[in-house]
Formats: structure tokens, sequence, C-alpha cells
């Protein structure tokens, strides 16, 4: 595939469209600030659009990156009313599993295919190509899509059909939740009982507790650092998510119930663009 848009150009969409345009991608861009899009096109070249679907006209692959479920509907269907059939819609959205059920819906009466495609690694991640994707959709269409996501991913996995690339990144979302907590309180318990902390991380990093919050956050979190990286806001909204999916099929989640307590006291000391990480401003100004 060459001829690509890109709609969405955050933190995490405004590198990953790069890495298309620098494989030799032709790039269509999209934001709802046209400046930032203009920025793109000077950096990156290609060109930009005034609208999801002038985007989206004529791409053999659209892929999207916005903010919340509601984003997902408006940008996915104002996209798709632009999109010509057989093309893939690509959603790299961290959104709920009935949103992406929804939109497949909408793609498949102007038949156009749909990936639902969360990503994992953050910021960072994105700009060094090594994004962690999960995906859930059809396999044929998961095979057309695959080498167009793998220029700026480390791991590109098929998880089921549309919804499961969501639930996946559920879990991954509550696995962070419990291990940065965790790490809070070590670290804590560590400053507390007197011992150096960054040489603590240092021993205990090369054990069973070894993480990758641990590698990546672990002296930010020492060093009382969280300028950068995944805010606490959009955990929240992720958390939510989780949640509200796990009401709806009986898992029980006590602890990262508790953590998205914690981020709502971290929001509630201003705290809402920090990163996910400062949960162990709670502990320390305790």
């Amino acid at each position: 595939m060459s001829k690509l848009a890109f709609l969405g150009l955050g933190v995490m969409g405004y590198p990953m469209a790069g890495h298309l345009a620098k494989a030799g991608h032709d790039v269509t861009v999209y934001n709802r600030t046209a400046a930032k899009a203009a920025k793109w096109v000077e950096q990156h070249g290609g060109r930009s659009a005034p609208s999801p679907a002038d985007a989206a006209r004529d791409a053999e692959l659209v892929l999207m990156c916005v903010g919340n479920d509601n984003d997902v509907r408006a940008v996915g269907k104002a996209a798709l009313a632009g999109m010509r059939e057989q093309a893939i819609l690509v959603d790299h959205t961290t959104a709920s599993a009935e949103v992406a059920r929804e939109i497949a819906g909408a793609a498949k009466a102007r038949k156009v295919e749909f990936l639902d495609a969360p990503v994992s690694g953050g910021q960072a991640g994105a700009e060094n190509g090594k994004l962690t994707i999960m995906v859930g959709g059809d396999a044929a269409v998961f095979g057309k899509a695959e080498p167009v996501l793998a220029h700026y991913a480390r791991a590109v996995t098929l998880m089921g059909d549309v919804g499961a690339g969501q639930l996946t990144k559920m879990v991954n979302q509550i696995c962070i939740a419990g291990l940065v907590q965790a790490l809070s309180e070590g670290i804590d318990f560590a400053r507390r009982a007197g011992l150096d902390p960054e040489r603590v991380l240092d021993v205990i990093s090369k054990g069973a507790a070894q993480s990758w919050q641990m590698e990546n956050r672990g002296k930010t979190m020492v060093a009382d650092k969280f300028d950068f990286g995944f805010a606490v806001d959009w955990m929240r909204k992720d958390l939510s998510i989780c949640l509200e999916a796990a009401r709806g099929n009986g898992a029980a989640l006590p602890v990262t119930s508790l953590v998205d307590q914690f981020y709502a006291r971290v929001q509630a000391r201003g705290g809402g663009r920090w990163d996910t990480s400062s949960l162990i401003r709670l502990l320390r100004d305790s």
C-alpha cells in the first residue's frame, strides 16, 4: 500500500504518521488543529486535508489515533463517508470494544474493512517506532495492513475478532495500574527505611521484580519528575473503560478500582497532565 491517510496528530499520531512518510508512503494527514497538520507536512511532506473525509478519499488504508469513544465515532464515521470500497480503516485509539464493533458495522455498510488496533509503548515508543499493537478483525484484512503498521511497531499481533484489540489493551492498562502503584510503594518504603532508592532499583531490577515501569520510570520517580509520558487524564479514561467492561463480564478489579481512585486524587492536586508514575506523589506527601 502506498496511498495512506492518518487522522489525529497528537503525541502518538504525529510521530506514527511520520514513520509512514519516512518509509516512502504517500500520506495525507488530518488534524482538528489545522496548524499542527501544516507543521507535519512542512516536516514530512505529503499533504493535509480539511476534513477526515477529504483525507480518506482514495486512500487504500486510513489510520486514526484520536481521544475517546466519541472522537472515534465522529472522526471514524466522517472518514468512512470519503472512503472507497475495499479500503481499510484502522483505529489506533484506546477505546471501548463496543465502539470498535459500532464502527466496524458502519464500515461494513459501506463495504470498507475495519481493524481496531490500540497501541502500547507511549510517546517514546511512537517516536522510536517501537510500539506494541494489538489488533482485532479479520485475518485476511490484518495481513494486508500489518506491513504498514510494522513501520512504527516492534510487535503487531492479531488477537481475534473486532473488539479483541481493545479488550487486550484493557488487560495492558489493568496490569500497568497495579505495577505503578506497587513500584511507588516500594520506592517510598526504601526512602523511609533509609536506603538509597536508586541503588535499590539497580539491584532489584536484575531480579524477579524487574518490569518496564521499573526500568523506564523508577529513577524519574525517585527524582520527582513527571512532566512527560502518558498523562494521568488519559490513564483515567482508559481505566474507566476497563472498569465498565468488567461490570459487563463479571471480572473483579479491586486493585484497578483502588488505583483509579488514587489517580483521581492526583488529578485533584493539578496533576492531570503528569505522567502516570506520579502516583508516588500521594505517598511522598502523606
